[in-house]
């Protein structure tokens, strides 16, 4: 795990879900690219397809063993342990697939669009208006 604040924990040990089979079994449509995450008390975060799509994500329900708590994303949380903590959204209550890269939360407000730790991708630059976030809105066709 790895957060923008420049710390890293290793060696952690997470059970849950498959990200992988969530999305087979799901269905997806070829034109969708991204995946916009959403959490709860409206949280969003947005991966590419190809970064939620990975045999080392899940939707992690005990971490070392234990369930999670409630300050770590219980009931159920995105694990995308290559990417910067922000991505591994706590709380999370669904996907939406998009064929078009709409900002979540935290790149709304100036982080990187995807979040690559090793790569130091921390921030993207301005944050966005509302206008921007509406445009982007508009550009992808919900629920591809």
């Amino acid at each position: 795990m790895h957060c923008v604040t420049r710390w890293s924990r290793l060696d952690n040990t997470f059970e849950g879900v498959a990200v992988q089979l969530l999305l087979e079994r799901g269905g997806v449509k070829p034109e969708a690219q991204y995946c916009l995450v959403s959490a709860e008390q409206g949280f969003t975060t947005n991966l590419p397809l190809g970064d939620l799509d990975r045999p080392d994500n899940l939707i992690a329900l005990k971490w070392g063993g234990e369930w999670l708590m409630p300050e770590h994303g219980w009931p159920a949380r995105l694990l995308v342990p290559h990417l910067y903590l922000w991505k591994s959204a706590k709380w999370v209550r669904g996907f939406t697939l998009l064929d078009a890269d709409v900002p979540g939360f935290w790149e709304q407000n100036g982080y990187h669009m995807r979040g690559d730790p090793w790569t130091e991708e921390r921030y993207g630059g301005r944050g966005l208006t509302k206008h921007d976030i509406n445009r982007l809105r508009n550009l992808s066709k919900k629920g591809v």
